[in-house]
């Protein structure tokens, strides 16, 4: 199972928001607050290059460009453009200049999650506009007509500010400034007010803090840029003895806290629903495997990928996929008893190595038993796979770590996580 490609859907959005979390307990604190984090600071020299505190950044900025271009050029925008093109509303309310028929087919596409603004042009003129006015990575086409010659045409975006900034501040381990020219956009982080150089420090409220940052265009039209900021001693724990040593350790983190967030917040939330769902509590207490199962399917495909549930030492029933990680076990209770209990994932082997690959753009062998390979994007016949150290195929070089990791419902599931060399 994937990554939900809804754009407006907070689950996904979580899944780098559990990052989040496991992150900052790692690696210091950040900036952080409930509110957009704002400091009265004082720019210092910044020139850092060359840093370690550089060198995070700069390997966590590789990994934030790779998340913006999913709004750019990814199965999210394929889903969001193909979308735009089979709405017939849309089409008949453009080619007849009705803006109010326009309106509604844009708020309808809008509803389906899987864009977050859209505006519809005829002639040169806005005829409807529809989602979130503060967006990034506009797209653009045509809207056809039915003869297939345009009727007028589009700019929609997959990434609203609030759920582009979720997702980065997740990746990055601290906050993220959207600045146009010298104003900050409301709801992240405050900057310095003047010039900035594209990378360097400043410091705020006494903490040194390290940024660095890149260009993004603006929803409709527009450019702006992308700040990371970290404080300078949340990066100690990923320091190595050079610079590639570094950008190793920090990419490395990033792939063992996507596995760690699989059974963190998301996993309980899921826990909670299955606790308290009413149809799988009387099948239990009933010891009725068919209804068990029955309650068990209902449960399955919203966020879950297998569901496991035991009463009394027997095997209920057991749904779901195969190959599946990071199991999460709780009991089962009605009306204080415990009636049972379950074993339950949120994420499967093929969904990992697609974050991982979205994400930070790494490869993964995913072994069962010690040798049984499962899971394989790397490519055919790759051969015995150090558990550390440089890794050698087909002309490529890959840096290997090994995440001891947890299938289901119970053993070890080994995951070889290979980091191209040169990392881009």
């Amino acid at each position: 199972m994937g990554i939900p490609l809804r754009a407006g859907d907070a689950t996904r959005a979580l899944t780098v928001l559990a990052i989040l979390s496991f992150l900052a307990t790692g690696c210091g604190s950040s900036v952080s607050g409930s509110s957009p984090a704002s400091a009265d600071v004082d720019q210092t020299a910044s020139g850092a290059a060359g840093t370690c505190p550089a060198a995070v950044l700069d390997a966590l900025a590789h990994v934030a460009v790779r998340v913006y271009k999913e709004g750019i050029s990814s199965e999210r925008t394929e889903v969001a453009k193909r979308l735009i093109a089979r709405s017939a509303a849309l089409r008949e309310a453009t080619e007849r200049d009705d803006s109010r028929a326009a309106r509604s087919a844009a708020q309808a596409l809008v509803a389906t999650g899987h864009l977050t603004s859209l505006t519809v042009l005829r002639g040169g003129k806005t005829l409807a506009e529809a989602g979130s006015a503060d967006a990034l990575a506009p797209l653009r086409g045509p809207v056809l007509g039915a003869k297939g010659a345009p009727a007028g045409s589009f700019v929609t975006s997959v990434w609203s500010d609030a759920g582009f900034i979720a997702e980065m501040q997740g990746v990055a381990e601290g906050e993220v400034a959207l600045r146009e020219g010298s104003r900050s956009i409301a709801g992240s982080l405050k900057l310095p007010k003047g010039e900035l150089p594209p990378a360097g420090t400043f410091t705020g409220h006494a903490v040194p803090m390290q940024y660095t940052s890149f260009p993004a265009a603006v929803y409709p039209s527009g450019s702006l840029r992308v700040y990371l900021v970290r404080p300078v001693s949340s990066t100690t724990g990923l320091c190595g003895r050079t610079p590639a040593d570094t950008l190793i350790n920090t990419i490395s983190r990033i792939a063992r806290l996507i596995y760690a967030g699989e059974a963190g917040g998301r996993a309980l939330i899921q826990v909670h629903r299955v606790q308290h769902d009413p149809a799988l509590l009387s099948a239990v207490a009933r010891r009725n495997p068919t209804a068990t199962r029955a309650a068990i399917e209902g449960l399955l495909n919203q966020h879950i990928v297998r569901l496991r549930v035991s009463a009394g030492g027997r095997l209920l029933g057991d749904v779901g996929g195969p190959y599946v990680l990071a199991p999460v076990r709780a009991a089962l209770r009605l009306n204080g008893r415990q009636i049972g209990n379950f074993v339950l994932s949120i994420q499967d082997d093929e969904g990992y190595l697609r974050l991982t690959k979205r994400l930070a753009g790494l490869r993964v062998l995913m072994y069962m038993r010690g040798s049984e390979l499962v899971k394989n994007s790397l490519g055919p016949a790759p051969g015995a796979v150090p558990s550390s150290g440089r890794y050698q195929y087909r002309g490529r070089t890959f840096h290997v770590f090994t995440l001891d990791a947890q299938a289901f419902p119970s053993g070890p599931l080994t995951i070889h996580v290979l980091i191209p060399i040169p990392y881009s």
